[in-house]
Protein backbone atom coordinates (compact mmCIF):
# COMPACT_ATOMS: atom_id res chain seq x y z
CA UNK A 1 0.00 0.00 0.00
CA UNK A 2 1.56 3.29 -0.82
CA UNK A 3 2.13 5.80 1.94
CA UNK A 4 0.42 8.96 1.90
CA UNK A 5 2.00 12.33 2.46
CA UNK A 6 1.08 14.04 5.93
CA UNK A 7 0.20 17.17 3.84
CA UNK A 8 -1.97 15.59 0.91
CA UNK A 9 -3.93 13.86 4.26
CA UNK A 10 -4.39 17.38 6.14
CA UNK A 11 -5.34 18.86 2.34
CA UNK A 12 -7.79 16.10 2.14
CA UNK A 13 -9.37 16.51 5.70
CA UNK A 14 -9.49 20.28 5.54
CA UNK A 15 -11.52 20.27 2.48
CA UNK A 16 -13.86 17.72 4.08
CA UNK A 17 -13.97 20.19 6.79
CA UNK A 18 -14.25 23.35 4.37
CA UNK A 19 -17.60 21.32 3.12
CA UNK A 20 -19.17 21.08 6.74
CA UNK A 21 -18.56 24.22 7.42
CA UNK A 22 -20.33 25.57 4.33
CA UNK A 23 -23.65 23.54 4.68
CA UNK A 24 -23.49 23.23 8.57
CA UNK A 25 -26.37 26.60 8.36
CA UNK A 26 -28.38 24.25 6.83
CA UNK A 27 -28.80 21.96 9.14
CA UNK A 28 -28.28 23.83 12.54
CA UNK A 29 -29.78 25.97 14.12
CA UNK A 30 -28.81 29.94 14.69
CA UNK A 31 -27.88 28.98 18.73
CA UNK A 32 -26.21 26.47 17.69
CA UNK A 33 -24.35 28.24 14.57
CA UNK A 34 -23.72 30.95 17.69
CA UNK A 35 -21.52 28.45 19.27
CA UNK A 36 -19.72 26.82 16.73
CA UNK A 37 -18.59 30.36 15.60
CA UNK A 38 -17.18 31.08 19.10
CA UNK A 39 -15.86 27.93 19.56
CA UNK A 40 -13.35 28.28 15.67
CA UNK A 41 -12.64 31.35 17.31
CA UNK A 42 -11.39 29.97 20.42
CA UNK A 43 -9.24 26.91 18.12
CA UNK A 44 -7.72 29.72 16.40
CA UNK A 45 -6.23 31.07 19.41
CA UNK A 46 -5.26 27.18 20.57
CA UNK A 47 -3.69 26.78 17.76
CA UNK A 48 -1.51 30.15 18.24
CA UNK A 49 -0.24 28.39 21.64
CA UNK A 50 -0.07 24.83 20.00
CA UNK A 51 2.25 26.35 17.24
CA UNK A 52 4.91 28.23 19.67
CA UNK A 53 4.68 26.23 22.46
CA UNK A 54 4.37 22.57 20.83
CA UNK A 55 7.18 23.31 17.59
CA UNK A 56 8.49 26.59 18.77
CA UNK A 57 9.15 25.34 22.51
CA UNK A 58 7.91 28.40 24.21
CA UNK A 59 5.70 28.12 26.75
CA UNK A 60 3.40 31.64 26.83
CA UNK A 61 1.33 31.47 29.94
CA UNK A 62 0.13 34.94 28.40
CA UNK A 63 -1.66 34.17 25.49
CA UNK A 64 -4.16 36.24 26.18
CA UNK A 65 -1.89 39.11 26.15
CA UNK A 66 -2.10 39.17 22.35
CA UNK A 67 -5.80 37.70 22.17
CA UNK A 68 -6.29 40.91 24.11
CA UNK A 69 -4.84 42.87 22.30
CA UNK A 70 -5.94 42.09 19.08
CA UNK A 71 -9.61 42.21 20.49
CA UNK A 72 -9.24 45.55 21.69
CA UNK A 73 -7.58 46.53 18.53
CA UNK A 74 -10.44 45.57 16.37
CA UNK A 75 -13.07 47.41 18.61
CA UNK A 76 -11.21 50.63 18.53
CA UNK A 77 -10.74 50.57 14.86
CA UNK A 78 -14.09 49.12 13.97
CA UNK A 79 -15.98 52.51 16.32
CA UNK A 80 -12.90 54.74 14.44
CA UNK A 81 -12.99 53.67 11.08
CA UNK A 82 -17.09 52.18 11.00
CA UNK A 83 -15.28 49.35 7.94
CA UNK A 84 -13.85 45.81 9.56
CA UNK A 85 -11.46 45.47 7.27
CA UNK A 86 -8.93 47.74 8.52
CA UNK A 87 -9.83 46.85 12.24
CA UNK A 88 -8.95 43.15 11.40
CA UNK A 89 -5.64 44.49 10.13
CA UNK A 90 -4.65 46.07 12.99
CA UNK A 91 -5.97 43.48 15.13
CA UNK A 92 -3.09 40.92 13.86
CA UNK A 93 -0.64 44.15 13.74
CA UNK A 94 -0.70 45.41 17.42
CA UNK A 95 -0.18 42.37 18.88
CA UNK A 96 2.79 41.23 16.36
CA UNK A 97 4.55 44.47 17.68
CA UNK A 98 3.77 44.00 20.86
CA UNK A 99 4.79 40.06 20.73
CA UNK A 100 7.99 41.78 19.12
CA UNK A 101 9.13 44.90 21.61
CA UNK A 102 7.88 41.88 24.51
CA UNK A 103 9.90 38.81 22.76
CA UNK A 104 13.14 40.84 21.65
CA UNK A 105 13.76 41.86 25.64
CA UNK A 106 12.83 38.17 26.67
CA UNK A 107 14.53 36.52 24.22
CA UNK A 108 17.40 38.32 23.50
CA UNK A 109 17.78 39.22 27.66
CA UNK A 110 18.89 35.15 28.13
CA UNK A 111 15.67 34.63 29.73
CA UNK A 112 14.77 31.01 30.51
CA UNK A 113 11.66 29.25 29.09
CA UNK A 114 10.27 29.15 33.00
CA UNK A 115 10.66 32.78 33.57
CA UNK A 116 9.36 33.42 30.29
CA UNK A 117 6.37 32.00 31.23
CA UNK A 118 5.93 33.84 34.20
CA UNK A 119 6.88 36.97 32.78
CA UNK A 120 3.71 36.28 29.63
CA UNK A 121 1.65 35.59 32.05
CA UNK A 122 2.41 39.15 34.67
CA UNK A 123 2.32 40.97 31.51
CA UNK A 124 -1.26 39.82 31.12
CA UNK A 125 -2.59 40.55 34.63
CA UNK A 126 -1.18 44.22 33.98
CA UNK A 127 -2.87 44.50 30.93
CA UNK A 128 -5.57 43.14 32.55
CA UNK A 129 -5.67 45.77 35.60
CA UNK A 130 -4.22 48.40 33.46
CA UNK A 131 -7.55 48.18 30.88
CA UNK A 132 -9.77 47.88 33.70
CA UNK A 133 -8.75 50.98 35.04
CA UNK A 134 -9.51 52.96 31.87
CA UNK A 135 -13.66 54.41 33.19
CA UNK A 136 -14.76 57.63 32.41
CA UNK A 137 -14.62 59.53 29.31
CA UNK A 138 -11.66 60.46 29.24
CA UNK A 139 -10.00 56.74 28.69
CA UNK A 140 -11.16 56.87 24.68
CA UNK A 141 -9.13 56.73 21.50
CA UNK A 142 -10.73 58.42 18.82
CA UNK A 143 -14.45 57.93 19.36
CA UNK A 144 -13.91 54.50 20.78
CA UNK A 145 -14.77 54.68 24.54
CA UNK A 146 -12.54 51.96 26.47
CA UNK A 147 -14.92 51.89 29.02
CA UNK A 148 -13.00 49.93 32.00
CA UNK A 149 -14.37 47.00 33.69
CA UNK A 150 -17.58 47.51 31.93
CA UNK A 151 -15.78 46.91 28.58
CA UNK A 152 -16.81 48.44 24.65
CA UNK A 153 -20.11 47.30 23.77
CA UNK A 154 -21.47 47.65 20.77
CA UNK A 155 -18.64 47.11 18.68
CA UNK A 156 -19.25 47.13 14.97
CA UNK A 157 -19.28 43.57 13.61
CA UNK A 158 -17.48 41.75 10.38
CA UNK A 159 -18.75 43.84 6.97
CA UNK A 160 -18.25 42.84 3.73
CA UNK A 161 -14.87 43.84 2.20
CA UNK A 162 -15.08 47.20 0.30
CA UNK A 163 -19.16 47.99 1.69
CA UNK A 164 -19.28 48.83 5.14
CA UNK A 165 -23.13 49.00 5.06
CA UNK A 166 -23.25 44.85 4.32
CA UNK A 167 -22.97 43.14 7.68
CA UNK A 168 -22.43 39.31 7.75
CA UNK A 169 -25.66 37.76 9.19
CA UNK A 170 -24.72 35.07 12.10
CA UNK A 171 -24.42 32.30 9.47
CA UNK A 172 -22.00 34.33 7.10
CA UNK A 173 -19.73 35.07 10.41
CA UNK A 174 -19.92 31.07 11.11
CA UNK A 175 -18.42 30.58 7.51
CA UNK A 176 -16.23 33.33 7.73
CA UNK A 177 -14.87 31.96 11.26
CA UNK A 178 -15.09 28.51 10.33
CA UNK A 179 -13.04 28.92 7.28
CA UNK A 180 -10.36 31.22 8.77
CA UNK A 181 -9.88 28.26 11.33
CA UNK A 182 -8.96 25.48 8.19
CA UNK A 183 -6.80 28.39 6.79
CA UNK A 184 -4.63 29.17 9.86
CA UNK A 185 -4.20 25.89 10.10
CA UNK A 186 -3.00 24.86 6.72
CA UNK A 187 -1.25 28.06 6.55
CA UNK A 188 0.89 26.98 9.94
CA UNK A 189 1.27 23.41 8.12
CA UNK A 190 3.04 24.92 5.63
CA UNK A 191 4.89 26.61 7.98
CA UNK A 192 6.13 23.70 9.89
CA UNK A 193 6.93 21.69 6.64
CA UNK A 194 9.23 25.16 5.28
CA UNK A 195 12.67 25.21 6.19
CA UNK A 196 11.67 28.17 8.69
CA UNK A 197 9.41 24.99 10.45
CA UNK A 198 12.20 22.42 10.31
CA UNK A 199 14.62 25.18 11.79
CA UNK A 200 12.58 25.96 14.47
CA UNK A 201 11.75 22.33 15.38
CA UNK A 202 14.91 21.61 15.72
CA UNK A 203 15.96 24.49 17.88
CA UNK A 204 13.14 23.07 20.31
CA UNK A 205 15.32 19.77 20.53
CA UNK A 206 18.49 20.63 20.80
CA UNK A 207 19.20 24.87 20.78
CA UNK A 208 23.18 24.23 21.28
CA UNK A 209 23.21 21.87 18.71
CA UNK A 210 21.18 24.49 15.84
CA UNK A 211 23.48 27.53 16.94
CA UNK A 212 26.86 25.41 16.16
CA UNK A 213 25.02 24.83 12.54
CA UNK A 214 24.99 28.25 12.10
CA UNK A 215 21.20 29.30 13.23
CA UNK A 216 20.55 31.97 15.55
CA UNK A 217 18.27 30.49 18.10
CA UNK A 218 16.98 33.84 19.32
CA UNK A 219 15.88 35.09 15.76
CA UNK A 220 13.84 32.09 14.96
CA UNK A 221 12.18 31.86 18.49
CA UNK A 222 11.36 35.75 18.33
CA UNK A 223 9.84 35.15 14.68
CA UNK A 224 7.61 32.17 16.08
CA UNK A 225 6.72 34.37 19.12
CA UNK A 226 5.69 37.13 16.95
CA UNK A 227 3.28 34.57 14.54
CA UNK A 228 1.74 33.48 17.33
CA UNK A 229 0.54 36.82 18.56
CA UNK A 230 -0.52 37.38 15.59
CA UNK A 231 -2.49 33.95 14.93
CA UNK A 232 -4.18 35.14 18.72
CA UNK A 233 -4.75 38.32 17.72
CA UNK A 234 -6.97 37.41 14.86
CA UNK A 235 -8.74 35.33 16.97
CA UNK A 236 -9.81 38.28 19.40
CA UNK A 237 -10.89 40.22 16.08
CA UNK A 238 -13.01 37.11 15.60
CA UNK A 239 -14.13 36.89 19.22
CA UNK A 240 -15.19 40.60 19.48
CA UNK A 241 -17.39 39.88 16.04
CA UNK A 242 -19.21 37.08 17.76
CA UNK A 243 -20.21 39.15 20.58
CA UNK A 244 -19.73 42.53 19.37
CA UNK A 245 -18.42 43.07 22.93
CA UNK A 246 -15.20 43.27 24.66
CA UNK A 247 -14.50 43.24 28.11
CA UNK A 248 -11.02 43.54 30.46
CA UNK A 249 -11.93 39.59 31.09
CA UNK A 250 -10.55 38.62 28.15
CA UNK A 251 -6.77 39.13 29.69
CA UNK A 252 -8.02 37.20 33.05
CA UNK A 253 -5.96 33.87 34.39
CA UNK A 254 -8.83 31.82 33.67
CA UNK A 255 -8.53 31.97 30.00
CA UNK A 256 -4.66 31.80 29.94
CA UNK A 257 -4.80 28.52 31.76
CA UNK A 258 -7.44 26.72 29.29
CA UNK A 259 -5.23 28.08 26.62
CA UNK A 260 -2.69 25.71 28.16
CA UNK A 261 -4.99 22.61 29.03
CA UNK A 262 -6.20 22.80 25.34
CA UNK A 263 -3.11 22.19 24.54
CA UNK A 264 -1.91 19.09 26.78
CA UNK A 265 -5.63 17.85 26.13
CA UNK A 266 -5.21 17.45 22.60
CA UNK A 267 -1.88 17.23 22.26
CA UNK A 268 1.52 19.11 22.19
CA UNK A 269 3.28 18.74 18.85
CA UNK A 270 0.71 18.67 16.60
CA UNK A 271 -1.78 21.04 14.99
CA UNK A 272 -5.08 19.16 14.95
CA UNK A 273 -4.35 18.53 19.02
CA UNK A 274 -5.43 22.31 20.07
CA UNK A 275 -8.60 22.04 17.68
CA UNK A 276 -9.47 19.04 19.28
CA UNK A 277 -8.43 19.91 22.96
CA UNK A 278 -10.11 23.42 22.48
CA UNK A 279 -13.88 22.09 21.13
CA UNK A 280 -13.84 19.25 23.43
CA UNK A 281 -12.94 21.68 26.80
CA UNK A 282 -15.65 24.24 25.16
CA UNK A 283 -18.01 21.79 24.57
CA UNK A 284 -18.31 20.51 28.29
CA UNK A 285 -17.98 23.41 29.85
CA UNK A 286 -20.88 24.83 27.82
CA UNK A 287 -23.18 21.86 28.48
CA UNK A 288 -22.14 21.34 32.14
CA UNK A 289 -23.07 25.18 32.57
CA UNK A 290 -26.27 24.77 30.87
CA UNK A 291 -27.18 22.09 33.56
CA UNK A 292 -25.85 24.18 36.52
CA UNK A 293 -25.48 21.03 38.65
CA UNK A 294 -22.16 20.41 38.71
CA UNK A 295 -18.43 22.86 38.50
CA UNK A 296 -17.48 23.51 35.47
CA UNK A 297 -13.77 24.53 37.02
CA UNK A 298 -13.64 21.11 39.29
CA UNK A 299 -14.62 19.01 36.26
CA UNK A 300 -12.16 20.54 34.01
CA UNK A 301 -9.32 19.43 36.81
CA UNK A 302 -10.66 16.34 37.35
CA UNK A 303 -10.47 16.00 33.60
CA UNK A 304 -6.90 17.57 33.15
CA UNK A 305 -5.38 15.16 35.98
CA UNK A 306 -6.67 12.27 34.06
CA UNK A 307 -5.78 13.11 30.95
CA UNK A 308 -1.91 13.90 31.84
CA UNK A 309 -2.13 10.62 34.05
CA UNK A 310 -3.69 8.51 31.95
CA UNK A 311 -3.11 10.00 28.09
CA UNK A 312 -0.18 12.16 28.96
CA UNK A 313 0.77 12.61 25.41
CA UNK A 314 -2.53 14.00 24.46
CA UNK A 315 -5.07 12.86 22.08
CA UNK A 316 -3.99 13.48 18.78
CA UNK A 317 -0.55 11.91 19.33
CA UNK A 318 -2.00 8.94 20.93
CA UNK A 319 -4.75 8.03 18.43
CA UNK A 320 -1.44 8.77 15.71
CA UNK A 321 0.35 6.53 17.47
CA UNK A 322 -2.20 3.81 17.74
CA UNK A 323 -2.61 3.87 13.89
CA UNK A 324 0.52 3.90 13.47
CA UNK A 325 1.17 0.85 15.43
CA UNK A 326 -2.04 -1.05 13.69
CA UNK A 327 -0.69 -0.33 10.39
CA UNK A 328 3.08 -1.32 11.30
CA UNK A 329 1.77 -4.39 12.20
CA UNK A 330 -1.01 -5.08 9.56
CA UNK A 331 2.41 -4.58 7.13
CA UNK A 332 4.41 -6.90 9.46
CA UNK A 333 1.58 -9.80 8.86
CA UNK A 334 1.25 -8.98 5.19
CA UNK A 335 5.23 -9.61 4.65
CA UNK A 336 4.91 -12.78 6.96
CA UNK A 337 1.85 -13.73 4.74
CA UNK A 338 3.74 -13.45 1.58
CA UNK A 339 7.19 -15.19 2.40
CA UNK A 340 5.00 -18.34 3.52
CA UNK A 341 3.32 -18.14 0.19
Amino acid sequence: MPKIHGMTIALIGSAIAAVGVMIAPLFVDLFQIMQLTVFAAMAILALSLGFIWGYGGILCFGQTSFFGLGAYAYAVAAINFGDSTPAIVLAIIVPVIFAALLGYFIIYGGVSDVYLGVITLTVSLILLNLVNSTAGDVYKIGTARLGGFNGIPGVPTINMPGDSSYILSPEQAWILTGLALIAVYLGLRVLIASTFGRVIIAIRENETRAALLGYDPRIYKLLTFMIGGAVAGFAGALYVNWGAFVSPTIFALGLSAQIIIWVIIGGRGTLVGPIIGCLLVQWMVTEIGSQQTLDASFILGAVLIGFVLLVPKGIAPTVRDFVAARLSRSNSDTVIEDVKQ
